[in-house]
């Protein structure tokens, strides 16, 4: 016998707000880094559509992402958006994804929630690979939420981990090469300081859509000791079940730094 859909829903509803009421005890995670996949198994497997379809549920999905971080006080949220590597699609796909993130962050920079809740943007990765057009929005979104302090959100564009190490190494290597600094100086914080997130905490919680196990040069630094979960949904059908059920994870977990 089929269980009528009324019921389930119920069911799933009823559970969401146990499992919500369970995460809101425990101690929350400050910063939050998702690693976005799935869009395009996701618009084929499941829409049967083509793989801008699975983009545009992709940001729409973003958008709700964030939306579930302020609802459980969860500070900083940081995504892969589009990756140094992904510049070897085909070029129809490049520009549709850039004007498409475009479109999200000139939103993003209007909306009204965006000042209600304080969100500060930022948009990080190699900005002399953005196109023209995409680079003047990102200054347009960073400069209008520039003020902002209660929420942080992170869009890692054009960018890689290693890359991101390999800058820190020639800006610091060009400090010692100036005299600005003796290469004795150098530690820990020197590094995290040329990192593009180097005013925000690292990362307490990695979290990859899709099913796959690899972190796929996101944040390589800063998640040294990040906790990871992998959930085994596409990026645009990830539900606040599944951000709940990450969160429970972390909470579970002892977080020992190597102690």
């Amino acid at each position: 016998m089929k269980i009528p859909g009324i019921i389930t829903n119920k069911a799933y509803d009823k559970y969401e707000d146990k499992l919500e009421s369970e995460v809101l005890e425990g101690k929350i995670p400050e910063h939050i880094a998702i690693i976005m996949d799935g869009n395009r198994r996701y618009a084929a497997e499941v829409l049967k559509s083509d793989e801008k379809e699975g983009h545009m549920k992709g940001k729409d999905k973003l958008e709700e992402v964030l939306e579930w971080c302020q609802r459980v006080n969860v500070k900083t949220l940081s995504v892969y958006a589009f990756s140094t590597e992904n510049f070897s699609r085909e070029a129809d796909e490049v520009k549709f994804l850039f004007n498409l993130m475009e479109e999200t962050i000139m939103h993003f920079a209007d909306d009204e929630k965006t000042h209600e809740n304080k969100v500060r943007l930022r948009i990080i990765g190699e900005k002399e690979m953005f196109p023209d057009s995409f680079r003047i929005a990102v200054a347009y979104a960073e400069d209008r939420t520039k003020d902002y302090s209660d929420f942080s959100l992170n869009i890692a564009v054009a960018y890689g981990g290693r890359q991101e190490i390999v800058k820190a190494v020639r800006e610091i290597g060009k400090d010692i090469r100036d005299g600005k600094m003796d290469v004795n100086d150098i530690d820990e914080l020197t590094i995290s300081q040329h990192m593009y997130t180097y005013e925000l905490p690292d990362p307490d919680l990695m979290l990859r859509t899709s099913g796959e196990l690899r972190i796929s040069n996101f944040l390589l630094w800063q998640m040294a000791y990040s906790e990871l979960y992998f959930a085994d949904v596409y990026w645009p059908g990830f539900r606040y079940i599944d951000f709940l059920r990450a969160i429970r994870s972390y909470q579970q977990r002892k977080r020992r730094y190597g102690k």
